[in-house]
């Protein structure tokens, strides 16, 4: 029986995570349904149905999630947009009877999504080393924090709490630099004390910043399999290099520091975790509950983390291969045809 699986609104590197979930080692068929409001974003074309998603948020969005599960019969719902909302009904879709792979401890998930929090809830459990950090509200508070910083002998940078990737996120530089070569120069992620000072005083408040020490080491992200149950089952370290450059590398530390997450959070299925090196201590910038933006690359391992995530999503048991490490990998650009799959339009005959 072909199973269906429905991934929501996700990145462009979604079309890797269904390849390779359809191009798993058992030969096990699936059927694989993608939405998003652009109905030409790459994501749908691995995708065998596609469907254009409304921006709809709250109780909508969950009635047109079950809607859909009920139209075309979803096995497993593979979330990325409103997970936490998703995951405080993961009842009514069982009700339906689609499978959810998402964090259904609602704290847990909650306080991922919000760097703040989970930092708090992490510090002094000796399952990982936090940053210096401290949250800010006003340009005062902002101020402060910097002073506290800097007088620790730290470089400082920012972030808000709730946000994906690296938006938002600034490194503050010590000294100014030239304005017009600047203007002439690549982009950058760094801007001035003042310069920022100056903007954040321009509101009475704003959105919770995170202003904390700057990591200056090498950065790890983590990716990470699980059962149901949050046993970890991998977990595999991919070290950015230079440019597009990542070494997959075995390091005890890493392994020993994901096997305490595991032990103390008990996230299920894939995710991700992201530490930064200063003066040699690995320490923690957020995990992420899904799968990551490089877990394909991570896949060169020989662990197929997607179709094994899924695989403990369906309830069922895992062979996991013991990883392949020492492997250095880069990524292209890659051509994809966008008008070969179905849309609902085309399916219905309408």
């Amino acid at each position: 029986m072909m199973r269906k699986i429905w991934l929501n609104r996700w990145f462009s590197v979604a079309y890797h995570y269904v390849n390779l979930i359809r191009d798993n080692e058992d030969g096990e068929a699936f059927e694989f349904y993608g939405t998003h409001p652009n109905i030409d974003h790459v994501s749908l074309s691995a995708c065998d149905v596609k469907e254009t998603e409304p921006q709809v948020k709250g109780e909508e969005y969950i009635q047109f999630c079950l809607d859909f599960c009920r139209r075309h019969g979803i096995d497993l719902l593979i979330p990325r947009l409103h997970m936490e909302l998703i995951a405080r009904n993961i009842d009514r879709f069982a009700e339906v009877g689609t499978r959810v792979m998402v964090c259904s401890d609602l704290e847990l998930l909650e306080n991922m999504m919000n760097k703040e929090k989970f930092y708090r809830s992490l510090e002094g459990r000796g399952v990982v080393e936090i940053p210096a950090y401290r949250v800010v509200r006003t340009a005062e508070e902002f101020a402060q924090a910097y002073r506290e910083l800097t007088e620790a002998g730290e470089r400082v940078c920012f972030k808000p709490t709730e946000s994906e990737g690296g938006m938002g996120f600034r490194i503050l530089k010590q000294e100014a630099g030239d304005p017009l070569k600047e203007l002439y120069g690549w982009v950058s992620l760094e801007t001035t004390y003042e310069e920022t000072f100056r903007i954040l005083s321009s509101v009475e408040r704003f959105d919770d910043l995170m202003v904390m020490e700057l990591l200056e080491g090498d950065e790890y992200s983590i990716d990470c399999l699980a059962d149901a149950a949050g046993n970890l089952l991998a977990a595999v370290p991919r070290r950015k290099s230079e440019g597009r450059v990542y070494d997959l590398e075995y390091s005890e530390e890493l392994l020993a520091l994901s096997r305490r997450i595991a032990e103390n959070c008990r996230i299920p299925y894939a995710f991700n975790v992201q530490v930064k090196y200063n003066k040699g201590v690995p320490k923690l910038l957020e995990i992420n509950p899904r799968m990551s933006g490089g877990l394909y690359i991570t896949c060169l391992s020989g662990v197929n983390f997607p179709y094994l995530a899924v695989k403990a999503a369906f309830g069922e048991p895992c062979e996991v291969p013991e990883p392949e490490f020492g492997i250095k990998a880069s990524y292209v650009e890659q051509a994809v045809r966008l008008d070969r799959i179905r849309s609902e339009t085309e399916i219905s005959g309408i």
